[in-house]
């Protein structure tokens, strides 16, 4: 048993005490503590780790603890709030703390260590869109991390201040330094303050000795720029003060100060995707190494992003159903579609060269052709691979990637062979291969068999992806572009993610939205819905694996529907619209809920609602032909659907092949509209998991089953709606939210932002706003209730602004289509009486351009062809084949391209010195200004900003 007694000839540990003070606001039932990876701070456990108290300060309301530890300590560490059982309900954001103990600290001292919390948005600017991106040049201020000490004897009176501050956006060659109203502080003067010292991590550091008397001490930070011109923080003065009154006095006081206070960053960007795009040297689709020429185009237009829609494999079908970009083969490989065949060798023969010439003339069309286009590159490629297969298979730089990739490789690999074995990617149709194991794939993939060649293909044009796609995002980063990709909500289920990880996937179930702006019909996307569950058992490992693959290429993210992390619009798999969903998670309508509201006929509100009158009303004389074949009458003018037809995709099954199918020949599209209006006649869902649940079909008050009821049911199915949409659920949702979306945002250090369009819960916002993530503001769709346009100048600082996005209309095409609404935007937005032009010319485009760069948003992001519009030249085309998605139509074609070369673009200097004149006239960065340091806004310090009366 070990002892505290003293041992002969053995040295005790000199041990210190550590105060920690933090202010917080915490609600009620809440308490804060510190984790950190020592023992005296728990390591890591939180329940082990270091209480704190409460302490009113004036009108703050401060945390603090102490801790005796040796005078050697060095932790790192983190706040959490926590509950009264001490589980974690949020914790600080950014980078762990790293504490270590200033020198020169003796026996018995007290260390005063007064922090701020972290929010996640003060961590914005160390992730890597930022720090490797944007601000990269920073590095060279950061060549020597120096040891912060203090060479000067101490006497009772002197306390030792330790000033500590984050400066992530510092410009190469600047000093920062603290000035204040004390001599050792500089009184003010910023050449003569205290220079701190860079200690790594974007912090920097200095001591600084002050008497007693002296305190309170009113302070600031001031970066001090190569030419020697001070740039003071933003905001009120900083004071430090210590309590004379405590029986142990603080002989040190570590001032951990969180960021520097700079006037807000905002940038701007372009959105395209890659298939839309056109060069002189594409196959008829935009190409990854295009990409190169489109960050000059931005960088030269004054942007420092690039945002892509999903760029992985989705050849699930083998036809153009598989143009859409968020139905994904896999989330981890790339689509063969982006490869430059040119740049896959230095030896391509003649006839091949001439091949890819001919394909060049062949593919140059309006649009994309999807299946020529990707047929045509596999079948050169392959001719490729054929000459040089064992060449690069063989090379250290392939063996590195198959190395580092294996694990979706691989299984990626053998699903590609199996679907063209097979003729389909339905792996429920693959005999004994429909269930995977590692057995099997070890099997398919070894080197023995004869098609070793063919899965050896799929490696070899997806180390060529990565590379192309690599040098491609290494470009931008070396020209300060921020690269932000795209992170679909779903994968098909005939995917190789539902293949190989079948339980992380509810395969009984599709995902869609609810009626919105963009179907009033809602949307219904065909992707399994999540097993959560099963997902939280390896913290999430399938989607932090996917994380870390998109940052090999991307520094910023958009995450899809951000919603479907606090719920999911979940569907019946034999669903074929997104009308008749409920969510997932949400706490349901149970049935002894119903019975104490005086509901009880279960069946009536359940079961689709059709009655003779209403047959005549929706099909005339036709309805007798439609209840023939459709509908038994189970009792004097009430019908139900047959068993053959009594779910959406069993009616457009029936309508394409029933014998009978010559009687509506010229009718089908409005007869199945008609009969999905009746199977969608129902007040409320039952659960087909637990038939005591229920859930309130959206919009139930348009239908005649709602109608039909008396007063007393239909006043409370209101209120129950009501309360199901919009109140009972908020703080499951939170919850749901905050387990899943902090996993996501630390498997990486890329930006993410959050597609927030929709029907938005009210816990959506605040949420979003705790974890830092930056959401999305289109014009036409606001926020705001009672609002028809979006006012740009009340945008918040955590958005990105944008005039459309790739899900609706582009600019000019949303003009031209409503005439009323084109009066009213003239009217409440541009502010004139006049008639506006039926035409969306460049000035109007510019106005609209104007305010969302002018907007507080932290990034203003355009479609392409928005800004394409701001010159007459490349109007000429009929603004509605712009249109990227039409999310109405599931089966859309998805296979825009921009009608001009990025190499004819590149030559127009004309457009790309209008759009650099809205980004600097907005005070937005741009690549080669200088950022932050003196001059960031615009403007210099004036001698009474410097006098700390700012």
């Amino acid at each position: 048993m070990a002892s505290s007694a003293p041992t002969s000839g053995k040295k005790t540990l000199n041990t210190v005490t550590l105060l920690f003070k933090l202010p917080y606001y915490t609600q009620w039932g809440q308490s804060l503590l510190i984790a950190g990876s020592e023992p005296p701070l728990g390591s890591w456990n939180v329940k082990q780790g270091l209480s704190l108290s409460p302490v009113h300060q004036d009108s703050e309301l401060i945390w603090c603890g102490s801790v005796s530890v040796a005078a050697g300590f060095t932790s790192e560490y983190k706040y959490y709030v926590v509950d009264d059982n001490k589980n974690v309900l949020r914790f600080e954001a950014g980078e762990k703390r790293k504490l270590v103990l200033p020198e020169g600290v003796q026996e018995g001292d007290v260390i005063e260590i007064r922090d701020w919390w972290q929010d996640a948005s003060d961590a914005l600017f160390l992730r890597s869109a930022f720090k490797n991106v944007v601000f990269n040049d920073t590095e060279a201020v950061k060549k020597e991390v120096q040891t912060v000490s203090l060479n000067k004897s101490l006497d009772p009176e002197d306390i030792i201040v330790q000033f500590v501050i984050s400066c992530p956006r510092l410009v190469s060659g600047s000093t920062v330094v603290v000035t204040g109203s004390n001599p050792q502080l500089g009184r003010w003067k910023a050449q003569d303050g205290l220079k701190l010292s860079y200690v790594g991590d974007s912090l920097w550091k200095g001591n600084c000795v002050l008497r007693k008397s002296e305190f309170p001490v009113k302070y600031k930070y001031c970066q001090i720029s190569q030419a020697g011109n001070p740039s003071l923080e933003l905001g009120p003065n900083r004071v430090v003060d210590i309590d004379l009154s405590s029986p142990k006095q603080s002989r040190y006081v570590i001032l951990s100060d969180g960021a520097l206070r700079d006037a807000p960053w905002r940038g701007a960007g372009v959105a395209v995707p890659v298939f839309s795009i056109r060069s002189d040297e594409d196959l008829g689709v935009g190409e990854f190494l295009d990409l190169k020429l489109l960050v000059d185009w931005a960088v030269n237009s004054g942007f420092h992003l690039v945002q892509l829609l999903p760029i992985n494999d989705t050849s699930v079908h083998g036809m153009w159903w598989d143009s859409y970009p968020y139905s994904s083969l896999s989330v981890f490989a790339l689509h063969p579609l982006y490869l430059r065949v040119q740049a896959l060798s230095d030896a391509i023969p003649a006839d091949v060269k001439e091949e890819i010439q001919q394909a060049k003339k062949h593919l140059d069309k309006k649009d994309v052709d999807y299946e020529a286009s990707l047929s045509t590159k596999l079948s050169i490629a392959k001719k490729i691979f054929n000459l040089e297969k064992d060449k690069v298979l063989n090379s250290s730089s392939f063996k590195q990637f198959l190395s580092e990739n294996e694990e979706w490789l691989k299984p990626y690999a053998a699903f590609c062979f199996l679907r063209d074995f097979f003729e389909t990617s339905d792996h429920s149709q693959w005999g004994r291969f429909s269930q995977f194991s590692k057995e099997k794939l070890e099997k398919l993939i070894s080197e023995g068999t004869l098609h070793h060649d063919v899965i050896r293909f799929h490696y070899y044009v997806q180390y060529h992806l990565y590379m192309q796609l690599s040098e491609a995002a290494a470009y931008a980063r070396k020209k300060k572009v921020i690269l932000k990709g795209d992170l679909p909500i779903g994968v098909d289920r005939n995917s190789v993610d539902t293949w190989v990880y079948p339980t992380l996937f509810r395969m009984n179930t599709a995902t869609g939205a609810p009626p919105d702006y963009f179907d009033k019909n809602g949307q219904n996307w065909g992707f399994p819905t999540y097993n959560w569950e099963e997902m939280s058992k390896d913290n999430y490992g399938w989607w932090r694996a996917r994380l870390t693959q998109m940052a090999k290429y991307f520094t910023a993210y958009r995450i899809d529907h951000i919603l479907g992390f606090f719920r999911i619009w979940e569907l019946p798999e034999h669903a074929a619209t997104g009308l008749v969903g409920k969510f997932r998670p949400s706490i349901p309508l149970s049935q002894d809920e119903l019975l104490s509201e005086g509901l009880w006929d279960f069946n009536r509100m359940s079961q689709p609602y059709i009655r003779q009158e209403i047959l005549e009303e929706k099909f005339g004389s036709f309805w007798t032909v439609i209840a023939a074949n459709f509908l038994n009458e189970y009792q004097k003018q009430c019908y139900e659907f047959k068993e053959d037809c009594n779910t959406e995709k069993k009616i457009i099954a029936k309508i394409k092949a029933s014998p009978e199918k010559s009687l509506w020949l010229e009718k089908e599209d409005s007869i199945r509209r008609g009969l999905f209006d009746l199977l969608q006649n129902i007040v409320l869902i039952r659960d087909p998991e637990d038939a005591t649940k229920f859930y309130p079909r959206f919009n139930l008050e348009d239908t005649s089953s709602f109608r039909d009821l008396d007063e007393h049911s239909k006043n409370v199915l209101r209120r129950l709606y009501y309360d199901y949409y919009f109140v009972r659920q908020e703080n499951l949702w939170r919850q749901n939210a905050l387990k899943t979306l902090p996993v996501l945002l630390n498997s990486s250090d890329m930006l993410a932002c959050g597609e927030d369009l929709g029907l938005i819960p009210a816990c959506v916002h605040p949420v979003m706003q705790e974890l830092g993530l930056i959401g999305l503001r289109i014009q036409r769709m606001p926020s705001e209730p009672n609002l028809e346009f979006g006012i740009p100048s009340q945008y918040s600082y955590m958005t990105v602004c944008a005039p459309s996005c790739h899900d609706c209309s582009t600019l000019r095409a949303w003009w031209e289509e409503d005439e009323g609404r084109r009066s009213r935007f003239y009217k409440t937005v541009i502010g004139s009486d006049e008639e506006p032009p039926s035409r969306c010319t460049p000035e109007v485009v510019h106005f609209i351009v104007q305010q969302h760069f002018d907007a507080p948003s932290m990034w203003a992001i355009f479609p392409l062809q928005d800004l394409l519009a701001l010159k007459d030249k490349y109007t000429t085309r009929p603004a509605p084949e712009e249109t990227i998605n039409d999310p109405t139509n599931p089966k859309h074609y998805w296979r825009f391209r921009v009608h001009v070369t990025l190499e004819s673009l590149l030559d127009d200097k004309d457009i790309q010195a209008t759009i650099k004149d809205l980004v600097t006239s907005s005070g937005r960065s741009f690549p080669g200004k200088k950022v932050g340091g003196a001059g960031e806004s615009g403007e210099k310090l004036s001698k009474v900003q410097l006098n700390g009366k700012a």
